[in-house]
């Protein structure tokens, strides 16, 4: 072997080994803060020391580089304490903790996440004083430590956070002064910042703090309001008149509506997720080339989806909610932040951002290379590959851990209804990644288990659903085994072309239809081309119909089609499915038949009836 190969041989085996000692790091470090949470039995399932890379594990991001960049954590009834191993994280940009019972100190071992940009440990029991250390955080944007139990002074290190947008102490037992620098932070309001404590504004920044008395300032409080109110009115009308003389002359030249300026002021301070990032509207309106046509990737019930590219070259997936200002709008927007900031899965979409202006509501995701995986069974162009059937399996299985997680891991649970091959997306390694949460509304299982807004797609929606508008994870499980179908065959949940050959409209129908028959080969989708095993067909398609079968208390929970799909306990209740599904078969025939009968009956008699004399 030349000394070159040797050289770039130990280079490879360098690469291999840096990776596995980083993977092992990081590891370590996410299990030791497992641990030290005290997540309960059911919590981090996956989060598995033998298991050497920590990228795979739920509720952990990795960058291409599997480095590990964020963990969110949040409302997972954890009781223990923060790990100071978490400091070796370096790359760690966010951090979400919110929402749970966590007691004990924050490490200083914090103030070495020097990646971190979003810190949220907000409605913990949290003790102690804030380390000084997280002054060491320059690249810090959004720091939460609310609602907690701390103690002592704000750290005067907190002024040197330069990128610092929020910060948010409120509701601890703080004291002393705040340190000048936070009252120049972009989001500084006391009432939302610091209120609940027991804080010091100092005499240079007159803010109005809860432990502000005597009487030397409350003489000038009178006049400052004055002050205030003249130049803040002036400050408007100069605004307003401005704006105005704008839009008249916008007017006259004819501009289009759907042309937009950034102005100061348009970003609505209502709405702030502190994990995400916040996106100017021009930003995205120029990553789409200004929602361009050419860019729309898909159309959905809420608005449009454009592909864009940022300014760093990331591509990405803008979805553009048109009906925001209607009854509902609004809050679909709200309800899809809040849900996909707390549903953090290897098969779910993630949010990575939003923007929001007084006329626009938009959603930023990580954009799907493969589209979706209807695109891909039905409307791919010749040069693209078919999925082939390994692929298939896969997203199958994939699809339905990610509904298992809305499910049964999400607390309250998260409910999809509208489960469909066309919200299946696909990843760049074809990996499935359930989207689309517009249609999804958060159920408290404390409060009820099911919905009453009827939404969702033809074809999909289960009868309960269609019938009485009441949905349960049970109507999830429905449109997935529907799903399934469509992975099998590659054809639409309903087709009236079918009623040319006299088959059924709907898909499950037919299928039923072909399975009864013994001949489930005709249905398969072509462009398998024979590449697949029958077996692993007839098993995929009993899955589905053990999902679709009429009554929601029948149908397996997602765990359990989880646990059929890899091959444990589908011939079982395949079986008792077969017994039912006959018996009810007899049932209905021989009430179609006594139908028959009374109908042949009524007729005779009225006609014997007629016959009488009169």
């Amino acid at each position: 072997m030349s000394l070159k190969m040797k050289l770039i041989f130990g280079a490879l085996l360098l690469a291999c080994l840096y990776h596995l000692v980083l993977s092992n790091l990081q590891g370590d470090a996410l299990y030791e803060l497992k641990l030290s949470l005290g997540a309960p039995v059911n919590q981090l399932t996956d989060w598995n020391p033998n298991h050497v890379d920590p990228c795979t594990w739920s509720n952990v991001y990795c960058d291409n580089n599997a480095q590990v960049t964020s963990i969110t954590l949040s409302g997972m009834n954890f009781s223990g304490t923060l790990s100071p191993k978490v400091g070796i994280l370096k790359t760690l940009t966010t951090l979400t903790l919110k929402g749970n019972g966590i007691t004990g100190a924050i490490p200083k071992e914090f103030g070495n996440l020097s990646s971190l940009s979003s810190l949220d440990l907000g409605n913990n029991r949290l003790s102690g004083e804030i380390p000084s250390s997280l002054g060491d955080l320059k690249r810090l944007q959004f720091l939460t430590l609310s609602q907690n139990n701390l103690t002592g002074a704000i750290p005067e290190s907190l002024s040197g956070l330069q990128n610092l947008i929020n910060i948010m102490l409120d509701s601890n037992h703080l004291n002393g002064q705040i340190p000048e620098r936070l009252f120049q932070i972009p989001k500084y309001k006391y009432e939302q910042c610091f209120t609940g404590n027991r804080l010091n504004c100092g005499r240079n920044f007159p803010q109005l703090c809860e432990s502000d008395n005597g009487d030397s300032g409350a003489s000038n409080k009178p006049k400052i309001g004055i002050i205030v109110g003249i130049v803040g009115g002036t400050i408007i009308l100069l605004v307003l008149v401005g704006l105005l003389f704008f839009v008249c002359k916008g007017r006259q030249k004819g501009y289009k509506r759907e042309m937009f300026v950034d102005v100061a002021g348009e970003v609505d301070g209502r709405i702030t997720f502190g994990q995400l990032k916040r996106y100017a509207y021009r930003e995205l309106q120029l990553a789409t080339d200004s929602f361009n046509e050419k860019n729309v990737l898909g159309q959905g019930g809420f608005g449009k989806v454009y592909k864009g590219v940022l300014q760093d070259n990331t591509k990405v997936a803008v979805k553009r909610l048109t009906d925001f200002e209607s009854p509902g709008g609004d809050a679909a927007f709200q309800r899809e932040v809040e849900m996909i900031s707390v549903a953090v899965h290897r098969n779910l979409l993630r949010l990575i951002g939003f923007c929001t202006t007084p006329s626009e509501r938009l959603l930023v995701y990580p954009f799907m290379p493969n589209l979706s995986v209807a695109y891909r069974l039905r409307d791919r162009k010749p040069e693209e590959p078919v999925l082939d059937w390994a692929t298939r399996k896969r997203v199958a299985l994939g699809a339905a851990r990610g509904l298992e997680y809305l499910h049964e891991h999400c607390n309250p649970k998260i409910i999809h209804r509208d489960v469909k091959a066309a919200n299946v997306l696909l990843d760049e390694d074809f990996e499935a990644v359930v989207g689309d949460f517009g249609l999804a509304k958060l159920v408290d299982v404390r409060t009820t288990n099911v919905t009453t807004q009827v939404r969702g797609t033809m074809g999909h929606i289960a009868p309960e659903y269609l019938s009485t508008g009441k949905s349960s994870e049970r109507t999830d499980v429905f449109g997935y085994g529907i799903m399934l179908l469509e992975l099998v065959t590659g054809q639409r949940a309903i087709d009236f072309s079918r009623l040319e050959e006299e088959d059924d409209v709907l898909l499950l129908d037919h299928v039923k239809k072909l399975e009864r028959e013994k001949g489930l080969d005709a249905i398969v989708d072509r462009n398998l081309n024979e590449n697949y095993g029958m077996q692993e067909v007839e098993m995929m398609i009993q899955v589905a119909l053990l999902c679709t079968q009429a009554s929601p208390e029948d149908r397996p929970v997602m765990s359990e089609v989880v646990r059929m799909l890899e091959g444990e306990g589908l011939a079982e209740r395949w079986e008792e499915w077969q017994h039912v599904e006959v018996t009810r078969r007899q049932e209905y025939e021989r009430l179609q038949r006594r139908f028959e009968w009374g109908e042949d009956s009524l007729y005779q008699q009225v006609a014997i009836g007629l016959s009488g004399g009169r």
